[in-house]
């Protein structure tokens, strides 16, 4: 991560193909266009990649979610499941439709714990939104099973692993719906940008209208048919540069994950020697994407010692215990129930009343976890020099 790395001549020719026909909105012009849809062409060869039948490209992974969560029909009074260790998009979204995010414990896996999962389900659960966070697998197909067996939609929040895989299959496949997130971090980048992948034709034509105003593609996907509109939407389209640079991205993907693979490696042969360091659980190592490489120590004060020497060697980890993106107890403006609407909504309802009160210590396995948990985001061209600097740093802590 992130494609940005390896922009170069492939991306240009996809733009300017773009600039050629003056064309940059997704629909329409078929005139002016000369037959150039880059949106449509992404979203046909993103689906084909990960063995999709529909693909629906939006803004950004945010939409992504937002778009996935109405087209499944979630709103207010409903409650949606996801983890406590995401970015802070997963439960945004569904506290933008009016429902209540759930949060569950992580394992050792850093995403959904299945056995808290089914702790957490209620008869107002209506989605669960497991998340394949910093790159890797979450048990998904043990979600999925125990989410069949209440006839409740997975939406898979795929945003920081595209290209991930268990046993051949992509991430994103396993559920109803998968959304993904290009945004300048990501290996697969457009700038900004999303999409959510489906086996679901009557899904996808709900979110290809829904993000659209609700207007009515049946005649043809570069257009915007006969106006039959079936109920109110918004505006998440992707503009054709994004889907152009996609494009050129996506012929790049497996050779950049394979490129972090390789670094990822390097790094875990080098933390290997620490004392008690114990490593995330991947569900199959060979689909990890190599994000990010992730690693435990012994307790949260041997943690903190480790990462003192790292810093000091100018190596420092990211501690997510500590960070105010991703993990749940530093969500203030969650647990305060801070809103820009002078009325409190979402978290108070017409009626002034509170609709929901989160606790900073109601994930006490996660908290043990990510205590001592210290992450390295993996580069696709990691400078040698950089690479060596952090290995180096790491065989020192195995003496604090």
């Amino acid at each position: 991560m992130p494609g940005f790395e390896v922009f170069g001549e492939e991306e240009k020719r996809e733009i300017q193909d773009v600039l050629d026909t003056g064309v940059l909105f997704r629909y329409e012009f078929a005139e002016q266009r000369q037959g150039v849809y880059k949106v449509r062409e992404f979203e046909e060869k993103f689906a084909g990649y990960c063995g999709a039948s529909y693909a629906q490209a939006v803004t950004s992974g945010t939409a992504a979610l937002k778009v996935a969560l109405a087209a499944l029909g979630i709103g207010p009074g409903d409650e949606v499941i996801t983890q406590g260790f995401t970015f802070v998009a997963t439960w945004e979204a569904i506290l933008e439709l009016g429902a209540i995010p759930v949060f569950t414990e992580v394992d050792a896996t850093m995403n959904m714990d299945p056995e808290d999962l089914r702790k957490k389900i209620n008869p107002k659960t209506r989605c669960i939104v497991p998340v394949h966070m910093l790159g890797a697998q979450a048990r998904i197909a043990e979600i999925v099973e125990i989410a069949d067996s209440h006839s409740i939609p997975v939406l898979e929040d795929t945003a920081q692993a595209a290209g991930g895989r268990i046993k051949g299959r992509h991430l994103g496949t396993f559920g109803r719906c998968g959304t993904f997130s290009f945004d300048p971090v990501k290996t697969l980048t457009t700038g900004e940008g999303g999409m959510v992948i489906t086996a679901d034709e009557g899904l996808w034509r709900t979110m290809s209208e829904y993000h659209d105003h609700g207007h009515d593609h049946v005649v043809n996907p570069g257009g915007r048919g006969g106006e039959g509109r079936r109920f109110i939407g918004s505006n998440y389209r992707m503009m054709e540069i994004q889907g152009a640079i996609g494009i050129a991205q996506l012929a790049k993907l497996d050779m950049m994950l394979a490129e972090q693979r390789k670094n990822k490696a390097r790094l875990r042969e080098a933390a290997a020697a620490i004392p008690g360091v114990s490593f995330r659980q991947l569900v199959d190592p060979e689909g990890d994407t190599a994000t990010h490489f992730s690693f435990f120590l012994q307790d949260q004060e041997h943690c903190r010692r480790v990462n003192a020497l790292l810093q000091e060697k100018g190596c420092g980890a990211i501690c997510f215990a500590d960070n105010t993106w991703h993990y749940y107890p530093q969500w203030e403006h969650l647990l305060h129930g801070r809103s820009v609407a002078a009325g409190g909504w979402p978290f108070t309802g017409p009626d002034g009343r509170r609709r929901v009160v989160y606790d900073s210590a109601a994930l006490p396995a996660s908290a043990a976890l990510m205590n001592r948990n210290l992450v390295y985001p993996v580069s696709i061209k990691m400078p040698e020099e950089r690479l060596t600097a952090i290995c180096d740093a790491l065989t020192k802590a195995a003496a604090v």
